[in-house]
């Protein structure tokens, strides 16, 4: 399986990266919160995401064991239009490694995620977008979030399989983005990424020496397409990124994952 044999950092550097981590976090606080309390009751929320990607960077470069590189062409008019910016989904490192891409962007996460100490101060000031799985009443107000967002000229970044993959291949897609992307009549913008589980495996509370790479591919056009179209819009971002993954990895120095035989069975297990 991809990254299984990336190796663990010492306790040293490990105590290190959490405490660099959270110099960051508190330096950046009341940074962002004052740019929270300037900015709010904006669309975008452009200027505190900016501080929140920031933060991701900074944190990012000073950490020894990771190191994090983007590529590929960006739509020209990304700056100025709405997209639905997709990734495949392997870590809680995700997040830092996509702060790299040089565009501005709202983010769904998880609702847990922003009851966090500290980072979930961090989130609720960037402006980034809250979901409760299970609640139809928080996925209504995330979606209204969102197309207020596209409307207004900026991306919306949502990974599609929902959680992250605990071997590194892909999950099914799940409907929202691609839902959300048609609606709107706004392109789908894929990346791919690579390496990040092994920055932070799935269940691990440790950090792992890795490099780890995001490529911006293709977007795809939605205008003119309907609810009947979902499925094909969907198939034909997943294997976007399924085709982009092996060069990903290759560039991570990763072996190709293990592609199992029934993708949806094996996911329905989890």
């Amino acid at each position: 399986m991809a990254g299984d044999t990336a190796p663990v950092t010492s306790p040293l550097i490990g105590s290190y990266t959490y405490a660099e981590f959270l110099g960051c976090a508190l330096g950046f606080y009341p940074i962002m919160a004052l740019s929270h309390l300037r900015h709010r009751g904006e669309p975008t929320q452009r200027v505190p995401g900016q501080w929140m990607r920031r933060f991701g960077r900074v944190t990012s470069r000073l950490t020894p064991v990771w190191q994090f590189s983007v590529d590929g062409e960006p739509p020209e008019d990304i700056l100025r239009r709405g997209y639905v910016v997709i990734a495949n989904h392997e870590s809680t490192a995700d997040p830092f490694l996509l702060s790299f891409l040089p565009w501005d962007m709202r983010w769904v996460a998880k609702e847990e995620i922003f009851k966090l100490p500290l980072l979930g101060g961090l989130m609720r000031f960037c402006g980034d977008i809250p979901l409760k799985r299970g609640s139809r009443e928080s996925v209504e107000r995330m979606i209204a979030e969102c197309e207020k967002t596209l409307r207004a000229g900026l991306p919306v970044m949502i990974f599609p399989e929902g959680t992250r993959s605990p071997d590194g291949n892909m999950l099914p897609f799940k409907n929202g983005a691609f839902d959300l992307a048609i609606a709107a009549q706004v392109p789908v913008l894929p990346v791919a990424l690579a390496g990040t589980r092994n920055c932070r495996p799935k269940g691990s509370k440790w950090f792992g020496q890795a490099r780890a790479h995001a490529r911006v591919l293709e977007p795809i056009a939605t205008e003119g397409l309907g609810p009947a179209d979902l499925e094909s819009l969907k198939q034909r971002a997943r294997e976007s990124i399924e085709r982009a993954l092996p060069g990903v990895r290759e560039h991570v120095g990763q072996p190709a994952a293990r592609r199992p035989a029934n993708p949806a069975a094996e996911h329905a297990q989890l």
